[in-house]
């Protein structure tokens, strides 16, 4: 949910290593965006969790939009338990500290709203991204050796702490062809962006801000927050036949349908039943 009201910030030239944060651009971003409500903003050069290291703060009492940064995670994990592992400065790897307000039953559009805002913040950056549910930020396109995309340029982790969420997001920046774990694998600066991972952060938390604060604000509501219409918008698995594994080995085919007003993913099966599932591994059919 981009916003028309502020000028679109564009990619600030630097000189130095784009694998070594630039405080001078980060800070210039900061100042450029921020209206003081969100942060403060940490930026280590390594470390083992950012998820983790946010979620100790947020239990000693750390604000709404406390954020960790990190050039590199040695202990870096996406769902399931899957490792996360990036070059040292190649990726965005951080974590933001939330403490909702609405009912805990409306929650689970938070990982979708985290989604939205990375998007928003590509399009901005020039990337044409879109999500594949629930976690997963991707570019509709093969493969890069001509595999069966989509193309993955990061994802997302949410964990509860407490009251409050820590959300996760890993997103590949400056990776080459050469650092792709896997073919379908992509970074923003092979899709022809030159954005710089200080701008991308700022970016990212600035539309995570505006989605999670009209969210909140409509206490929780997708629907009446615009955050249901905004999701199915970008989302690319609705309307394609999908496997889904879920946890504990089942298995789940059909057309993704919709998002349902919990968020839960609906497939409706080959047998005519319907599915509403709220977490899965999906794999989208060709």
């Amino acid at each position: 949910m981009p916003d028309s009201s502020r000028p679109e910030a564009q990619p600030r030239p630097r000189t130095s290593d784009p694998r070594v944060w630039d405080d001078a651009v980060l800070q210039r971003a900061l100042d450029r965006a921020s209206d003081g409500t969100w942060g403060p903003v940490a930026v280590l050069p390594s470390t083992g969790s950012t998820n983790a290291d946010a979620a100790e703060q947020s239990r000693e009492g750390a604000p709404e939009g406390f954020t960790v940064v990190a050039d590199e995670q040695t202990e870096g994990r996406g769902r399931l338990g899957r490792a996360w592992q990036s070059p040292s400065g190649a990726g965005l790897a951080m974590s933001v500290v939330l403490r909702p307000r609405p009912p805990a039953d409306t929650w689970g559009w938070l990982p979708l709203i985290a989604g939205l805002a990375v998007v928003d913040a590509l399009d901005v950056a020039g990337v044409v991204s879109a999500l594949k549910w629930p976690n997963d930020v991707v570019v509709d396109a093969a493969a890069r050796d001509g595999g069966p995309g989509p193309r993955k340029l990061g994802g997302l982790l949410l964990e509860r702490v407490g009251d409050a969420v820590v959300v996760g997001i890993g997103l590949n920046v400056d990776l080459g062809a050469s650092e792709l774990p896997v073919p379908h694998a992509t970074s923003t600066s092979l899709e022809g962006s030159p954005a710089g991972r200080e701008d991308l952060l700022v970016e990212i938390l600035e539309s995570l801000r505006r989605g999670y604060t009209l969210w909140q604000n409509n206490s929780g509501d997708a629907a009446a927050s615009g955050t249901a219409a905004a999701y199915s918008a970008r989302c690319l698995t609705l309307g394609r036949s999908v496997r889904a594994l879920l946890p504990g080995d089942g298995v789940v085919e059909g057309v993704a349908t919709a998002i349902d007003s919990d968020g839960r993913l609906v497939i409706a099966c080959r047998d005519g039943s319907s599915r509403a599932l709220s977490a899965g591994d999906i794999e989208h059919l060709r």
